[in-house]
């Protein structure tokens, strides 16, 4: 057995190693020593191997799902050895092989490597979150990406530049990502955690057969023009998903091509800033989805997260989800109809990914039957509703066209499938004649060992004699110990099998043939199941795009009820959807902020944000817990839930198109990459000064802290000027360089705006309202205070920064001359320096010739010679 457990070992690679034996898998050796410390179970020991006790440990094979989550959850893959025969295959095969029958071991092997982004068992899937699995391929300067959430089987490729693969990952939010084994993460981007694969796999001329042999079709064109980055990429795909499977692939819809601007561009600190899918502490609760998803569904949510973060750039296609969302939030009764409907509504995707893989349950097919059989009801329903928008037509046509499938689904599978085939029950009677005929002789069977039980007792006066079953004896006939010497009499009929501590086992010639009635039409019963399943399975897979379709369907369905609910709830505004350069926000409010203010039973203030050709600037001051950069981070949500075709929380909202969002607010260090606060922060502004076009949106928070103020205030003043003079978008500034206000002199597009604060009785009170002007000061002792800073310090620094404002008000400050500098002097190209024969002119033109002496002139002309550059 350790010989087959090795060579199994070595196939596993990195990989843990599930090794079944019997009900358990078992793991052994350093396997055993990782599960063991993550799992929380006992480390054994089991015989020797070079004279060493074989660490060992084990997990049922009943309840494996819940320790292969913690596993995943742990960053380890898991590889499942399964027994592939039974043991009188195994016996056969040793006779046939002229080995002792005793000494057949039973064959194993590796049938699926467990990772983190092949995932399809709903036990180990976040139901609202996509598990995406992405594989990368660099191919003459370009990389492509094919990305697919495994458990849905939707699939879409796309490319990109090697310095955008990071925003497209942090897009994707991954589990998983393969690439080539000669891969530079440190010049293509950051996949330090990627899975190794050989070269050899990500040959873009084998991904174009792959994808042709998946889909049955002879060419790709219907699908789209894949460039050969992206065919590489999805070969490698594909071909690691092969491995994954060990030959069988899981469910692959056909591929969508992802356009380079097909959405907004946002890198990845402006995701992380803005936490729209998780926060900073890496939760749910606290992100801009968190605040945002009413979803019913789990596809529901899933959709919603994908359009969170892939704002759109066509305005025909938000106004589109718009008119969707508006459709249901005119109609709340019916609204509320809707998503009780939907809450009966199983997860169509994801139990289509599991029967296609072959790792579906009757239960799975229960949820398919149920679900589309529910999609059907609701496009009768909705089918005559009137004003229904052009998406709501469009997405009720995808859940019609299954009524064969649900009508066969009906008849064969009984009210509720269990999830195991194992012990069968799932066909419903009066499918299969033949199945009904079987299962009726094995009830005759069980009634007539009912009615031998009560004739035992009768016969041997023992009432509490009962006939019991169990995987090992099969049925047995079980009495009190101190009863078993009237069934052991030699004339009894009865055959001894077991003693136990308290309990005698006999048999008997009839129960052994009622047992064996009962074994035989249930042994056959259960292969018609199994083979009434493999059917059903096969139906499942011949419809699977049309299934699919109608997920995506009811899911769009789910995302527009619930962002309407939400709208409901918050007196969300519809935005106004501009092509020019506009952003004029009135009564907006930071949805997260809001919901958390509200659980406290506070309101927050809302403010107005309007940002066009004469002030696309805004210079923002104020004092710190102010809300400015809660004011600037809202606004950035709210353009964000406009092109994702949300409602939004304000008043009313016209929104220019933004093709790139950018937001530099908050900083931390990055100590695994060698970069200070500071220089995160500058690897930031940078990113946004060179990727930052016209019709952009940045926000901007305190740009120079974390170094000297001199160093700060310049690096602040001329990023600003960049932004309004070179750049000239739209941009939020907050700062707390007072200094900064100069620069309304000469940026005419320029506003000074600041948070409003008030010291009443030596408390500084936030009134987190915004108004017009520079800011008076930054209340920044009062701040101090107010977070619990000794009052002795607190005095110290007040006669420090008198001293320091003195010494201000008698230079003028450090900004002193700063109003004198040639706006954006520092962008244009410094004048090349004079050559020596231009110098020598100068000083020719500006000697007095006249006046001087013949001394001076023959030192003036040894002067020039010295000068001259040496003829080559």
């Amino acid at each position: 057995m350790m010989a087959q457990y090795l060579a199994l070992r070595e196939e596993a690679g990195d990989a843990l190693l599930f090794y079944r034996m019997g009900d358990f898998f078992e793991l052994f050796f350093d396997d055993a020593r990782a599960a063991a410390q993550i799992l929380d179970i006992a480390l054994t020991t089991r015989g020797e191997h070079n004279g060493q006790p074989i660490p060992m440990c084990g997990v049922p094979v009943h309840s494996a799902e819940g320790y292969l989550a913690r596993l995943i959850k742990a960053g380890c893959r898991v590889a499942i050895a399964e027994q592939v025969e039974t043991p009188d295959e195994a016996k056969a095969r040793a006779k046939r092989e002229g080995t002792p029958s005793s000494k057949a071991l039973v064959g194993r092997a590796i049938v699926r490597l467990v990772t983190a982004g092949t995932l399809t068992e709903e036990a180990l899937l976040n139901p609202r979150r996509a598990n995406v699995l992405v594989a990368l391929a660099e191919l003459r300067g370009t990389i492509g990406i094919a990305a697919c959430d495994v458990s849905t089987g939707a699939m879409v490729l796309e490319e990109c530049a090697p310095a955008m693969l990071g925003a497209a990952l942090a897009r994707i939010t991954p589990s998983e990502v393969v690439v080539p084994e000669d891969w530079e993460t440190e010049a293509l981007g950051a996949t330090d955690e990627a899975i190794l694969r050989p070269r050899s796999t990500f040959a873009s001329d084998s991904g174009a057969e792959r994808l042709k042999a998946v889909h049955g079709v002879a060419t790709l064109d219907a699908f789209g023009e894949f460039t050969r980055a992206m065919l590489a990429a999805a070969a490698g795909l594909i071909a690691y998903l092969d491995h994954a499977g060990r030959g069988k692939l899981p469910l692959l819809l056909p591929p969508v091509l992802r356009a380079g601007a097909a959405g907004m561009a946002m890198d990845e600190a402006t995701r992380a800033s803005l936490e729209i899918l998780e926060s900073t502490t890496g939760a749910r609760a606290g992100s801009l989805i968190g605040a945002v998803d009413r979803c019913i569904t789990g596809a529901g949510s899933r959709l919603l997260a994908e359009d969170l973060s892939a704002p759109l750039l066509d305005r025909a296609a938000i106004e589109a989800r718009l008119a969707m969302v508006q459709f249901w939030r005119d109609r709340p009764i019916e609204r509320a109809q809707l998503r009780d409907a939907l809450r009966a509504i199983p997860d169509l995707g994801r139990a289509l990914g599991r029967v296609v893989a072959g790792r579906g349950s009757p239960r799975d097919l229960g949820q398919l039957r149920d679900g589309l059989t529910e999609a059907m009801r609701l496009h009768h329903w909705l089918s005559g509703a009137p004003d229904k928008p052009a998406l709501l037509d469009e997405v009720l046509t995808r859940l019609i066209g299954h009524g064969a499938l649900t009508d066969l689904f009906s008849r064969a599978l009984v009210p509720s499938p269990p999830t195991e085939r194992g012990n069968g029950g799932y066909i419903a009677d009066g499918y299969d004649a033949g199945l009904d005929e079987l299962r009726a002789t094995s009830g005759d069977a069980r009634r007539a060992i009912a009615a031998m039980e009560a004739r035992y007792r009768e016969d041997t006066g023992i009432a509490t004699l009962k006939i019991r079953h169990n995987g090992v004896l099969g049925y047995f006939i079980e009495v009190a110990a101190r009863h078993a010497d009237r069934l052991m009499a030699p004339d009894s009929s009865f055959t001894h099998r077991q003693t136990m501590k308290d309990a005698v086992r006999f048999n008997s010639l009839k129960l052994h043939e009622e047992a064996g009635r009962i074994a035989e039409a249930g042994g056959h019963a259960l292969a018609a199941e199994e083979a009434h399943f493999e059917e059903l399975v096969g139906e499942v897979v011949a419809a699977r795009e049309a299934i699919a379709a109608t997920a995506a369907a009811l899911a769009r369905i789910d995302v527009a009820a619930a962002i309407a609910e939400r709208a409901g709830e918050g007196d969300w505004c519809r935005p106004e959807i501009a092509e020019d350069t506009a952003l004029a926000i009135t009564g907006g409010r930071h949805p997260v902020v809001e919901a958390a203010l509200a659980k406290a039973g506070d309101r927050f203030v809302a403010n107005d944000c309007t940002l066009g050709t004469a002030n696309r600037l805004w210079l923002i001051g104020g004092p710190n817990m102010g809300g400015k950069s809660t004011f600037l981070r809202q606004n950035a949500l709210i353009v964000l839930l406009a092109q994702a075709g949300c409602f939004v929380p304000a008043t009313s909202a016209r929104i220019g198109l933004v093709d790139r969002l950018f937001s530099r607010v908050g900083a931390a260090d990055n100590l695994a990459r060698g970069r200070s606060t500071f220089m995160v922060e500058m690897v930031e502004t940078a990113a946004i000064l060179a990727q930052t076009t016209q019709r952009s949106f940045v926000i901007l928070d305190e740009v120079g802290r974390g170094t000297s103020t001199y160093d700060g205030l310049a690096l602040a003043w001329a990023v600003a000027e960049a932004v309004h003079s070179r750049i000239a978008c739209r941009c939020l500034f907050a700062t707390h360089y007072h200094e900064l206000a100069r620069l309304a002199e000469t940026c005419e597009a320029l506003s000074l705006h600041h948070v409003r604060a008030r010291e009443w009785q030596g408390d500084l009170v936030l009134l987190h309202e915004l108004a017009e002007g520079p800011a008076d000061r930054s209340y920044g002792l009062a701040v101090a205070r107010l977070a619990g800073v000794p009052a002795a310090v607190v005095e110290r620094a007040k006669s420090v920064l008198e001293k320091l404002e003195a010494t201000r008000e008698a230079t003028g400050g450090i900004a002193a001359g700063l109003g004198d500098l040639p706006l954006f002097a520092a962008l244009r190209p410094e004048p090349a320096p004079a050559s020596a024969e231009q110098q020598l002119a100068e000083v020719l033109r500006a000697a007095d010739l006249d006046a001087l002496t013949p001394r001076e002139a023959l030192d003036l002309l040894y002067e020039w010679k010295r000068g001259l550059p040496a003829v080559r």
